[in-house]
């Protein structure tokens, strides 16, 4: 583990290789899992705030199941995640494009100019699964089957997980961390 401020990294964002591949996976973690998108208590009123802007993006099924259980559930772990259309289904926010893909409707009205917040926080960084304890929060990479393609494609291109999320890294603890993430990854990996 690396230490960095308040958090601990795990080793695995810099030795592991990750590129997303939508064209392989079809965007299956939006669609895939038992729970939606993990949701910090901070991007409830957030997401609340934008859902009607994001509403003309969502299909029929997404924007029902927001309407009959909000924009956000408590789900079997405790935790606040994104509204799924049904059990085991895709994320409510969820849409298809021509080719199949799953795309985040969020994230097209956030592309769109319709809105200033990309998508959740949780969503912006898989693989990485942040982990809060009272002290500091965990970063740990999420090896998922559904990402097997975007693990060959990192490997195929040499891009370690930490480098292919960059923006989110940043956006979630500001520059000066990434810059101390960067400074331990070339000592660790000299080793």
């Amino acid at each position: 583990m690396i230490a960095i401020d308040r958090t601990l990294i795990s080793e695995d964002l810099l030795e592991k290789k990750f590129v997303c591949d939508l064209n392989a996976c079809k965007g299956a973690c939006c669609v895939a899992g038992d729970s939606g998108a993990p949701l910090d208590k901070e991007e409830l009123e957030v997401l609340d705030s934008v859902v009607e802007k994001v509403k003309p993006y969502m299909v029929k099924k997404g924007i029902k199941a927001i309407e009959k259980y909000g924009t956000y559930v408590v789900d079997g772990d405790g935790d606040y995640t994104t509204t799924l259309v049904s059990p085991g289904a895709e994320c409510a926010f969820v849409f298809f494009d021509e080719n199949k893909i799953a795309k985040c409707a969020i994230e097209q009205a956030y592309y769109d100019g319709k809105i200033d917040w990309k998508k959740p926080i949780s969503c912006h960084l898989y693989p990485v699964r942040i982990t809060k304890h009272k002290e500091y929060d965990a970063v740990n990479y999420d090896k998922w089957s559904v990402c097997k393609p975007a693990c060959s494609c990192g490997e195929k291109l040499n891009v370690p997980v930490y480098k292919f999320l960059k923006d989110p890294l940043i956006r979630k603890y500001g520059k000066e961390w990434f810059k101390a993430l960067e400074k331990s990854a070339k000592l660790f990996l000299k080793k």
